[in-house]
């Protein structure tokens, strides 16, 4: 049924929980797996009055996130290889996490989304949003959501 999973990961527990997961539906259906970890942008500083500060700042930030992509996208490649499940990893800069999801599995082919959800409900989920919320909300393909 399907045959490409696109498969977001942050590396929080919940998320690597939802790799495990997701990792195991795509064996037993025989579907591959596309990873991808969205990364942050930088965000200026509208205050900072040295702009050399702001820039060692811009690439402590840039090699941060660079390494935590690969570390998450490493650690869900060796388990999806132990499993003997075919994958491919992506990483992308992107301020709306969920719109990179969707982009990146429109661009993929893939024709299911595999995700977390912490379930926030009530006035948190109102106040904080949620990533998965709006890829359910966007999405055109079928979304999984894992809790």
């Amino acid at each position: 049924m399907f045959k490409h999973l696109l498969l977001p990961t942050d590396g929080s527990k919940l998320s690597d929980i939802a790799v495990e997961r997701g990792i195991q539906f795509a064996k037993e259906t025989g579907a591959r797996v596309t990873f991808v970890h969205v990364m942050p942008e930088y965000a200026v500083d509208a205050f900072v009055e040295f702009p050399s500060a702001a820039q060692a700042s811009f690439n402590d930030f840039m090699k941060a996130t660079e390494e935590t992509a690969k570390s998450v996208l490493g650690a869900a490649q060796s388990r999806a290889n132990a499993a003997g499940v075919s994958i491919d990893t992506v990483s992308i800069r992107h301020g709306q996490p969920w719109k990179a999801i969707i982009d990146v599995a429109g661009g993929r082919a893939c024709d299911l989304i595999f995700m977390a959800s912490h379930g926030r409900r009530g006035l948190s989920a109102l106040v904080l949003g949620s990533e998965t919320h709006k890829v359910l909300t966007h999405s055109t393909i079928p979304v999984l959501v894992f809790r």
